[in-house]
């Protein structure tokens, strides 16, 4: 008689999630891990397990964690959330032959299998100004910390304008710890743009009470936001954040691109019935990555979940934070919608894409 085959026991694919659980940024680490959670129940099949692991918010713990959750079988690495986090991640990462989905905004980070999930300002850049050229704005000028940050965004907006037909007619700089933010505005407002070659609108690397001020710097110095449109960045990209913006009458009106904020809305009011407490904004790249891990999973199988050709889908994923696609530089190529600031919040007057064929249009 033949032996009766045994049975095949089902694969389970692991995944580590490796955020601050103890230290300082517990705060925002606990509430990632919760957020992971609530997109386990939403989307993970039986043979998924998520592993969540403690960095400390140190480099040398992320490495650590990284190397405990490999050992016990993670194929793919989801965090940490800071960038020297990251950076001690990735040879650890790459030495297993696993990739990470880093929560990080650091851009530089991104590639050779890391791949940034941080809102970083080029996306954010690229679709603002596209839409204030679409509206008719040609010159523009760029005001701007000497900071990494605030290179990006310089180097974002004259890329986007040079493509685009315009022209970026002034770039203003600034020490980042300067108080009086009068005097770069001033010199904005009396630049080489000023009288019939007025900038049509000027973009700003700030966000919170700083761009407040530069906002009203600008207008007391003659740069009406009737005549002068001022862009802003994802710094702005806050509920709470936008609110106050609003009540500096030289910011109303002006435009941000972010994600679309309703399906966001709707996970921070689901988040706040299951746990108590509202998440911090970036809960939903938490959310994101593991819905994603999980829906991997579930259709790629146990052999090659986390198959590079199947994370660098060009159509991309649809996540809480809109339309989103990992790219092969390790960067995340986003869906943005552009926003406009009002006393009363932030409206949506350019809804996000619905796929990335009409992104690239």
């Amino acid at each position: 008689m033949a032996p009766v085959p045994s049975a095949v026991v089902p694969q389970t694919v692991k995944v580590a999630l490796l955020l601050p659980l103890t230290g300082p940024s517990a705060q925002i680490g606990q509430p990632m891990l919760d957020a992971a959670q609530l997109a386990l129940f939403d989307t993970a099949g039986d043979q998924f397990e998520l592993l969540p692991r403690d960095t400390k918010g140190t480099p040398a713990g992320a490495a650590e964690a990284a190397r405990q959750a490999i050992a016990e079988g993670a194929r793919l690495i989801l965090g940490p959330l800071f960038g020297a986090e990251v950076a001690a991640v990735r040879p650890v990462a790459q030495n297993a032959g696993i990739d990470v989905l880093a929560f990080t905004n650091d851009w530089t980070q991104g590639g050779a299998g890391t791949y940034v999930m941080g809102f970083v300002p080029g996306d954010q850049v690229n679709r603002v100004a596209g839409f204030a050229r679409s509206r008719g704005v040609t010159r523009f000028v760029a005001l701007a910390p000497r900071t990494p940050y605030g290179d990006a965004v310089v180097s974002a907006l004259q890329a986007t304008s040079q493509r685009l037909g315009g022209t970026v007619t002034q770039v203003e700089r600034y020490d980042p710890a300067v108080p009086d933010l009068s005097i770069p505005a001033k010199q904005v407002a009396q630049g080489p743009g000023a009288g019939a070659g007025q900038p049509q609108a000027v973009l700003l690397a700030e966000g919170g009470p700083r761009a407040q001020g530069i906002a009203s710097a600008l207008a007391a110095n003659g740069m009406a936001p009737q005549q002068v449109k001022l862009l802003g960045t994802g710094l702005w990209d806050d509920t709470q954040g936008v609110a106050a913006l609003g009540q500096e009458p030289a910011l109303v009106g002006a435009w941000y691109a972010a994600p679309a904020p309703q399906a966001r809305a709707e996970f921070e009011s689901k988040f706040e019935r299951t746990y108590g407490r509202k998440p911090p904004r970036i809960a939903t790249l938490s959310y994101d990555a593991t819905a994603i891990a999980a829906v991997l999973a579930r259709t790629n199988g146990p052999a090659a979940p986390f198959d590079r050709m199947a994370m660098t889908n060009p159509s991309g994923f649809e996540g809480i934070d809109g339309l989103f696609r990992l790219t092969p530089t390790g960067l995340v190529e986003r869906g943005l919608a552009v926003l406009e600031v009002t006393p009363n919040g932030a409206r949506v007057v350019d809804p996000a894409p619905p796929n990335f064929d009409v992104l690239g249009q």
